[in-house]
């Protein structure tokens, strides 16, 4: 490759966070190159045919919560490049026994009155969070401030958010369904909820869902991933996929090197370039649990027992705050647990295109222990078929990816953790290590930009934004 042209900005790796940064340089007017070793750019935004022809999957992310909070995102003219948003008429569902369920509706009065006398206790701890959603938020996405911008905002966040997840949903509701309902919301930190700043997680979903929905975007989360690489290359940019970066010769001379893969990646790559003291720490990073995801083509709706369920984008489905606690627990004692906690989405509520008419999809995935090899479909379905019987005769067709499987697909999700990395009170701000910026490395002109660095995963491209900025600050705009 020593052939090409020089660049002002290489990035290797086409997910969210490497589109944003190259964007942001472009938008700055440097040449930029992505460079991609799969056959489509988007990382987690890539859309497939898994099971039969005619129903696409996202092999990923479905559900754009975070790139409808994402100040990035939300400067981009996504839509005059093919996104169309398509909200969830409900965001969240968590079905209980006997037909029994709760909500997060975008509107906290509905969803407080779907808690019945949890109600009062949900709206005073929701609508002081959502009123202040975009201090906090801002705060938030991204490396800490200092000083903080909104601080009295942020102060009022953490008091709750520094708790455990079991322990502020015991404290803030008493019945069980508002417990079950915050407790499967904090889940998404793929942390047993013990511990500390897990509540962080299921206030900042519950903030996004209240404040811009949880929605989708038409024809598949690809139509993301291809608006952003539109986006580059209006702006000049170029996009090669196919082209797998194995060490730093690899790269055309550029003046900064962005990196969108996890530090286990980076230190194959350029680990031998990097002072021992750096290498030590990117050495030291930590992975989390990973994830067995399951994709379904179905006959029809999946029969909830609950039908208001039928109505919910994603769904919680583990039963009681006390069984999801312990499903993830489970988890981290290196076990897979008989009851998982499921996370489920049922696109084709709002997006038939996916589908065959009169056909849908869905997908639904559980946390196992890194670098799992065990299918877990089997208990998956349990799950799903204890709150939807008859669920699994509607099966046409599924596909499995295990844990291992998961980081064939994308070496960024190492031992199949999504996250890239845990996102624990230790690693949260110091993703991937403690640096007053994260995103420079030692090494002149290169930077990190995965969802390793902070806010860390999901679908804001955040990480990127901070990264391009950094190099525009090092090295001149």
């Amino acid at each position: 490759m020593t052939s090409r042209p020089t660049y002002d900005a290489v990035v290797v790796g086409s997910g969210p966070n490497g589109l944003a940064g190259a964007i942001r340089l472009a938008q700055a007017g440097w040449r930029t190159l992505v460079l991609e070793a799969d056959s489509l750019a988007g990382g987690g935004l890539r859309s497939r045919e898994l099971t039969l022809p005619g129903f696409l999957h996202d092999v990923c992310a479905t559900v754009m919560t975070t790139a409808r909070v994402s100040p990035f995102m939300r400067s981009l003219p996504l839509e005059e490049y093919g996104v169309e948003w398509l909200p969830v008429d409900i965001p969240v569902g968590h079905p209980l026994e006997g037909g029994q369920a709760a909500f997060v509706h975008q509107s906290i009065e509905e969803t407080a009155a779907g808690l019945g006398s949890d109600g009062a206790a949900y709206r005073r701890l929701f609508e002081p969070l959502v009123r202040d959603a975009e201090k906090i938020l801002g705060e938030i996405l991204g490396p800490i401030p200092v000083p903080p911008r909104h601080l009295p905002a942020l102060v009022n966040f953490g008091r709750w958010a520094l708790q455990p997840g079991s322990l502020l949903a015991r404290r803030a509701f008493k019945s069980q369904a508002a417990r079950a309902l915050f407790g499967g919301m904090a889940a998404h930190s793929i942390l047993p909820l013990e511990q500390l700043a897990t509540a962080a997680f299921g206030l900042v979903l519950s903030i996004g869902a209240h404040r811009h929905n949880w929605p989708l975007v038409r024809g598949g989360a690809q139509r993301f991933a291809d608006a952003l690489v539109a986006i580059l290359r209006s702006l000049g940019g170029e996009v090669v996929t196919g082209q797998e970066v194995r060490s730093l010769r690899d790269i055309p001379p550029a003046r900064a090197v962005l990196f969108d893969i996890t530090p286990r990646s980076v230190l194959r790559i350029a680990g031998e370039a990097f002072p021992p003291s750096y290498r030590r720490l990117l050495q030291r990073y930590r992975y989390g649990p990973g994830v067995c995801k399951v994709d379904y083509a179905l006959d029809g709706p999946i029969p909830w027992r609950n039908p208001d369920c039928a109505r919910a984008g994603t769904l919680h489905v583990g039963g009681t705050l006390e069984e999801v606690q312990a499903a993830e627990a489970a988890v981290w004692r290196d076990e897979h647990p008989a009851h998982p906690f499921v996370l489920l989405v049922q696109p084709t509520i709002v997006d038939p295109s996916r589908a065959p008419h009169g056909k849908h999809i869905a997908w639904a995935y559980c946390h196992v222990p890194n670098g799992s090899t065990q299918d877990v479909s089997a208990q998956i379905e349990g799950q799903i078929e204890r709150f939807a019987p008859g669920f699994r005769e509607l099966v046409l067709a599924k596909h499995v990816f295990t844990a291992s499987q998961m980081e064939s697909y994308n070496p960024n999700y190492v031992g199949g953790d999504i996250n890239s990395g845990v996102q624990d009170l230790a690693q949260l701000f110091t993703r991937p290590v403690p640096r007053l910026n994260p995103y420079r490395t030692p090494l002149k002109g290169l930077y990190l930009c995965s969802g390793s660095t902070p806010p860390g995963g999901g679908v804001h491209g955040m990480g990127g934004f901070h990264a391009a900025e950094t190099a525009l600050r090092d090295l001149g705009a």
